[in-house]
């Protein structure tokens, strides 16, 4: 039988495993912390949760359709989603599949099958782990994509502290300062709106306008009313534009510019409290930033101020630090992988994750590694339509997952997918793969 590895226990790490497991894979799960969750265990050291973290897509358009949240809770904590990912995998036998406090270094090819060198993390003693490598058919990738801050560079040198959202906690650690926070995104907002109550100021520097969704609409989750058959692009942006300047107006008022896209071509901020502070002068929207000099920062318009932290929401880049890049396919910010998860070369690699989309939740993760499960099946079981697979990713055009929306061409937009066309797309190629 052929065994798989499988990098990380986080949601992706945890839907492949479960998916993996249901076909009879044989799977080794490898996690560098002390139990499943990712990012959304607090404790683990490469997590980027804070104390006020929740979801920001519904719980019933989030959770895996065959195990549901016991929750009656619209837009859980943090703490609650880690208590449901260590049921979920307690509930499936899991957590026997992986080796925790487990760190892979190193994976790299050995003919046809791969090599993974895994490091034992350091006891409580202080003693060195155990080094070991393995042998697998296959590895898949499922360290998560957001671990690795993206960090801009600035001109001059600020005098202040200058962190990044990943390493941000508590408001606690802003009591009494004067803050800026670079970047408007959904952590941005959701650290400025708890930094309020704490610092002595808060300014947002913000290089673009934004689309605000608010959590509710006539008291139903927002994100509620979009689980039906998707309207057509042009359309739904038409709607929704209306939508939103009914129920939040124009946050040019607020300071912040007009978007210089529509809707939906980059991922829409869920939170509207930070336009309440803003419109109680709690806030205040800085232009970009110019320079820095000590503690003064300069602005793009020529204003400036003085500040004692610089809070960096300035997202993430995509990182698998483990495994040379060339076995990935990379194309600038990202690998260039069928459906995000198969390389064209099909040399035993795949990456599970890597998908943003505005609504696809745990369950389109999860349907994305029903179809990798159900490609090695095939591989093992129906060789001939394993081949017919990769022959028509080899030979014909991809699938449009955009939904035909122009995403900003930015790097954090470069696996950005419609879920939608996504999900329909994965539908149609496991189906294929499951014809006779």
């Amino acid at each position: 039988m052929k065994k798989y590895a499988v990098i990380g226990a986080g949601p992706s790490g945890l839907a492949a495993a479960r998916a993996l497991q249901k076909q009879g894979i044989h799977v080794d799960g490898f996690e560098a912390s002390h139990g499943v969750g990712g990012l959304w265990d607090i404790a683990n050291p490469r997590s980027s949760m804070y104390e006020s973290a929740h979801l920001i897509s519904s719980r019933t358009t989030t959770e895996f359709a065959e195990y549901p949240m016991q929750s009656d809770v619209d837009y859980p904590s943090h703490e609650v989603l880690l208590e449901y990912f260590r049921s979920y995998a307690e509930h499936f036998g899991l957590d026997d599949l992986y080796r925790f406090n487990t760190r892979v270094t190193r994976v790299e090819p050995a003919g046809d099958e791969w090599d993974v060198t895994v490091v034992a993390e350091p006891r409580d003693d202080g003693a060195e782990g155990a080094e070991e490598t393995l042998r697998y058919d296959g590895v898949i990738l499922a360290n998560g994509t957001l671990a690795e801050p993206n960090v801009p560079a600035f001109r001059g040198e600020f005098s202040g502290t200058m962190m990044h959202t990943h390493d941000y906690k508590s408001a606690a650690m802003l009591e009494g300062k004067r803050v800026l926070i670079v970047g408007a995104g959904n952590s941005g907002c959701d650290i400025a709106v708890d930094a309020v109550h704490r610092a002595e100021r808060v300014d947002m520097s913000v290089r673009r306008g934004y689309y605000f969704v608010p959590r509710y609409v006539f008291g139903r989750p927002t994100d509620t009313f979009d689980t039906g058959r998707p309207l057509p692009r042009r359309l739904k942006q038409f709607v929704d534009t209306k939508m939103l300047r009914a129920f939040t107006g124009d946050p040019t008022r607020f300071g912040f510019p007009k978007p210089d896209y529509r809707i939906y071509e980059s991922h829409p901020i869920v939170n509207t409290m930070v336009l309440n502070h803003l419109g109680q002068g709690d806030l205040r929207i800085r232009a970009n930033i110019d320079r820095f000099d000590g503690s003064t920062v300069h602005f793009r318009d020529g204003s400036h101020a003085d500040y004692d932290i610089i809070l960096l929401a300035t997202g993430y880049t995509l990182d698998y630090p483990f495994v040379d890049r060339e076995h990935l396919s990379w194309r600038a910010a990202s690998p260039k992988l069928f459906l995000n998860v198969f390389p064209a070369s099909f040399n035993g690699l795949y990456v599970m994750g890597m998908i943003e989309a505005s609504g696809i939740g745990w369950q389109g993760r999860y349907e994305q590694a029903e179809l990798l499960a159900t490609y090695l099946a095939t591989v093992e079981n129906a060789p001939a339509r394993a081949a017919r697979f990769r022959r028509r990713v080899t030979g014909e055009p991809w699938p449009d997952v955009t939904g035909g929306y122009r995403y900003l061409g930015l790097d954090r937009m470069s696996y950005y997918v419609n879920k939608s066309a996504y999900r329909a797309a994965v539908r149609t190629e496991r189906e294929g793969l499951e014809a006779a």
